[in-house]
């Protein structure tokens, strides 16, 4: 017999008004810990200081790392100390460069901090070529590789066949938020256009409420609200929603109407950033698929209010991670600038 015991008791209202337990210093501490660590690694003859004979302990003194990283003597120890004091993301960043510490050790030097990491730039460049792999094994299921902000960083061809001119856009502006906030509405290809966005909308400002206070995100919200009046209006709103497993249905002028379930991934070895697979949600779709298997779609396509869709070749499309990826080069040029594709049916 296996007895199942239930706890129906109720908590005090104490207990449930209880605040979550302050872990700033034990933060603080494990800071203090892993400067004076990493600190101790670094070889003065190699960073250009005098060795002499009275060093007694290994590696660089306070004073030296504040003297290289152009910050207070003062501050500096304080940081080290695990004192209560405030760091800016600059500040942190030179005290990073100077302890020689990688990406991964830079981001946990600001956790630790208690201050907003920055992604570095071109931080698609370091996703493992497995990841590509991947996504091209997964056609003719179109699937894509974004960040918190929406920027696409890596694609397979059946992705670039649905959307050659977010994949072709300029850098700062491969991104499915700002594509499907700026593109023209008589091409867009939302059918449920209104619901998508606010949906849209609202699971960004959750991923954005993790990243409040860094640059490259306030930059972005601030450009896509000057950009796009729709946007501000529905940011305005501060709406929040969970991804979870959406279901939308688009036109693709070439395809027809395509209905999609979008599942997400996330890319372990890269935090932040997701994998997100199209599948069909009905036959029609599926069929439609099949033909994302080529290298091209039919010629002679538009859209419904008319404009023609003429898709730059798949030479220009290809996945920065991409074998041979002289697409890349392309669109660092500057090439590729059509809207109408919109955005890639991000979450």
């Amino acid at each position: 017999m296996v007895v199942v015991s239930i706890d129906t008791s109720i908590p005090s209202l104490t207990a449930l008004r209880s605040p979550a337990p302050d872990t700033a210093p034990r933060r603080r501490s494990e800071l203090a810990s892993f400067l004076r660590n990493r600190r101790e690694r670094l070889d003065p003859e190699l960073m250009g200081l005098p060795t002499g004979t009275r060093r007694r302990t290994p590696g660089l003194r306070r004073e030296e790392v504040a003297q290289l990283a152009g910050v207070g003597v003062t501050w500096y120890t304080w940081l080290e100390q695990g004192r209560q004091i405030n760091a800016s993301v600059q500040v942190l960043d030179a005290v990073a460069r100077t302890l020689k510490l990688d990406q991964a050790e830079t981001e946990h030097l600001y956790r630790l901090a208690d201050v907003p990491a920055v992604p570095a730039v071109g931080s698609c460049r370091r996703l493992d070529p497995e990841v590509q792999l991947i996504l091209d094994a997964m056609r003719p299921l179109p699937a894509v590789v974004v960040n918190g902000r929406s920027d696409v960083l890596a694609w397979n061809k059946s992705y670039a066949l649905l959307f050659p001119f977010l994949v072709n856009a300029p850098e700062d502006k491969r991104n499915s938020m700002w594509q499907v906030f700026t593109a023209p509405e008589c091409c867009h290809p939302f059918v449920n256009r209104k619901e998508d966005l606010g949906r849209m909308v609202a699971n960004f400002r959750g991923r954005y409420g993790r990243h409040v206070g860094e640059p490259a995100w306030d930059e972005f919200v601030k450009r896509l609200v000057a950009a796009s009046p729709e946007f501000a209006e529905l940011w305005a709103e501060h709406g929040v929603a969970d991804a979870g497993v959406p279901v939308k249905v688009f036109r693709h002028p070439a395809l027809g109407e395509l209905s999609v379930v979008v599942t997400t991934f996330e890319v372990a070895a890269n935090p932040g950033l997701r994998m997100m697979v199209y599948t069909a949600k009905d036959e029609h779709t599926r069929d439609r698929f099949e033909m994302l298997r080529g290298d091209s779609l039919p010629g002679g396509a538009t859209y419904a209010c008319g404009h023609s869709f003429e898709a730059p070749p798949l030479s220009e499309l290809a996945s920065p991670l991409a074998p041979c990826s002289e697409g890349a080069a392309s669109r660092a040029a500057g090439r590729g600038t059509g809207p109408r594709d919109a955005a890639g049916v991000d979450q």
